[in-house]
C-alpha cells in the first residue's frame, strides 16, 4: 500500500467490526444500570478508560467508513492509539485487581485489553499517509488531553466526593504522594507518546 492509495478494505472492515464491538461495550453498562440509583452518568463518563474508548470507537468507525487521510486525521489516530495504550498499561500495572465499575468481564477485557491492542495494531499496520515527524511539539500536543483530564478530575472529584482511580485520590495517600505519583505518570505518558510517534514513523518509512 503506497502513501497515496486508500486503506485496504480488509483493514477498513476490521475497523468497523471492532468499532461496533467497542460501541456495544460502551453502551452496555449505561443501558443496564441507567435506572439504578447508584449509577451516575457523570461518574461513568469521567473514567479515562471510557473517554479513551469513545475516541477509539469514533476513530475506528470513521476510519473504516470514510478512510480520511489528512495530517490532522493522522494526528488524531496517533492520539487515540496513545490514549488507549495508556489505558491498557495503567490497567495492567495499577488497576487489574481493583474494581473500576466494569463488573462484566467481557466488557472489562474489551475496554482494557482488546481496544488498546486494536488501536496500536491499526497505527502500526496502517501507516500514516501524511508523515508525522517525532518532535517535542507532537508529543506535547498529544499530552494536552491527559493533562486536561487530570485537571478536570482533581477539580471535579472533591466536589462530588468520588474519584475514578485510587492513584489520583488524595484522601488516603495525601497530596505529596499524589503529586509524586502524577509526576511519575507524566513521565510514563511522555515515553509512551514518544514510542507511538516513533513506531508510527518507522512503519511509515518501511511502507514501499
Amino acid at each position: 500500500m503506497d502513501a497515496d492509495s486508500g486503506t485496504a478494505w480488509v483493514y477498513r472492515g476490521l475497523r468497523i467490526a471492532f468499532g461496533v464491538l467497542g460501541a456495544v461495550a460502551l453502551a452496555w453498562i449505561p443501558l443496564r444500570n441507567l435506572h439504578e440509583a447508584t449509577f451516575s452518568p457523570g461518574n461513568y463518563f469521567s473514567f479515562f478508560t471510557i473517554q479513551s474508548n469513545v475516541l477509539g470507537v469514533l476513530v475506528l468507525l470513521i476510519g473504516g467508513l470514510l478512510d480520511p487521510h489528512g495530517r490532522r486525521w493522522e494526528i488524531v489516530r496517533g492520539a487515540s492509539a496513545l490514549y488507549l495504550l495508556i489505558t491498557g498499561v495503567i490497567y495492567a500495572v495499577l488497576l487489574a485487581n481493583i474494581d473500576v465499575m466494569l463488573t462484566d468481564r467481557w466488557i472489562n477485557d474489551i475496554m482494557h485489553r482488546v481496544m488498546p491492542i486494536v488501536m496500536v495494531a491499526d497505527w502500526v499496520l496502517v501507516p500514516a499517509r501524511q508523515r508525522l515527524t517525532l518532535s517535542p511539539r507532537l508529543v506535547c500536543l498529544w499530552l494536552i488531553y491527559p493533562l486536561i483530564y487530570g485537571i478536570y478530575t482533581l477539580i471535579r472529584c472533591p466536589i462530588v466526593d468520588w474519584y475514578p482511580y485510587p492513584f489520583i485520590d488524595p484522601r488516603q495517600q495525601g497530596y505529596v504522594s499524589l503529586a509524586i505519583g502524577l509526576i511519575v505518570l507524566t513521565g510514563v505518558f511522555t515515553l509512551l507518546a514518544v514510542a507511538i510517534a516513533a513506531v508510527g514513523g518507522l512503519a511509515r518509512r518501511r511502507t514501499p
